[in-house]
């Protein structure tokens, strides 16, 4: 029997991820039955769980991609990049699925203890990224010195969640590119 080369598993695991993000985001986690995965990835149940154990290990891997996604953007270009990229793909239907993911992590860590306790590593990563970046741009200049930086990490957590909630309820993104600016500027040294 032919031996399937590691790059062709690792690109069948990303066709498995993308699908089963827009199927997350389309119909949430309990929504996102085996069937409609199937459906979402173009692939057999078998296909899907020989790369993931099970449903919640698949759900875990999608928003750990977007996890690793945001802590990337936020080290290299700050925490108001990533507003302003999910800003930009909002209205983009093929794009929706970090969105989805973004909305369905939230809920489950209301609703789910474990998960919130695995997800905890997470967060954790995104706030060190953020903070990282936060110490980096002061200690250039960039950042305003009145306000303590933990202080402007929570202010810039507060505007992506509150972002995130204003996409997720689907109202118009039309004047939301000054508000960026704002918060951008909030936090600059003036």
């Amino acid at each position: 029997m032919p031996r399937v080369s590691q790059d062709r598993l690792d690109a069948r695991r990303r066709e498995i991820l993308a699908g089963a993000r827009a199927c997350f985001s389309r119909h949430g986690y309990e929504g996102a039955t085996v069937r409609r995965l199937e459906e979402a990835t173009g692939l057999s149940r078998g296909a899907i769980f020989h790369h993931f154990r099970d449903k919640e290990s698949l759900f875990l891997a999608v928003a750990e991609d977007d996890a690793a996604e945001m802590v990337e953007t936020v080290a290299k270009q700050g925490l108001v990049q990533v507003m302003r990229d999910l800003l930009a793909r909002a209205d983009d239907v093929s794009e929706t699925g970090w969105l989805g993911t973004q909305l369905e992590v939230s809920r489950r860590l209301r609703t789910d203890q474990e998960f919130a306790d695995r997800w905890a590593a997470r967060a954790e990563a995104i706030a060190a990224a953020t903070r990282d970046r936060l110490s980096r741009q002061r200690t250039a200049g960039a950042l305003r010195e009145d306000v303590p930086l933990e202080t402007l990490q929570r202010f810039l957590e507060l505007a992506l969640d509150g972002l995130v909630m204003q996409l997720g309820t689907g109202r118009s993104t039309a004047d939301l590119s000054p508000v960026l600016d704002l918060v951008e500027e909030a936090v600059r040294r003036r």
